[in-house]
């Protein structure tokens, strides 16, 4: 039974002024989505691995609570990004590795 007891914050680019007082792009947490958080399958973590990619986690939400564009996510304070996602009906699979610090 999913229990919605995570919440995660989809990340989003907003312009803001800098210190100088130029308008700079930055990337912002969104609004509080409630997710399930779930540890990724064996199968596509070792898979994912032999290519060079660290799965970390899963996430599931709501399928209308995630838009495409959102490739990269805030939880519990840890950015990650989107490798994979995985549509079943009203719910969608978020596959994640963590941010390494590269342009999304």
């Amino acid at each position: 039974m999913s229990r919605w007891a995570d919440i995660i914050h989809f990340m989003t680019i907003q312009q803001v002024r800098d210190e100088e007082g130029f308008n700079v792009e930055k990337e912002v947490p969104g609004p509080p989505v409630f997710a399930n958080k779930k540890s990724v399958r064996s199968s596509e973590f070792y898979q994912a691995a032999q290519n060079g990619v660290q799965l970390e986690v899963m996430f599931e939400v709501r399928t209308a609570d995630y838009i495409e564009e959102n490739r990269a996510l805030m939880h519990n304070d840890k950015h990650y990004t989107v490798e994979r996602t995985y549509e079943k009906t009203d719910i969608i699979e978020l596959v994640c590795k963590r941010f390494d610090g590269a342009v999304i």
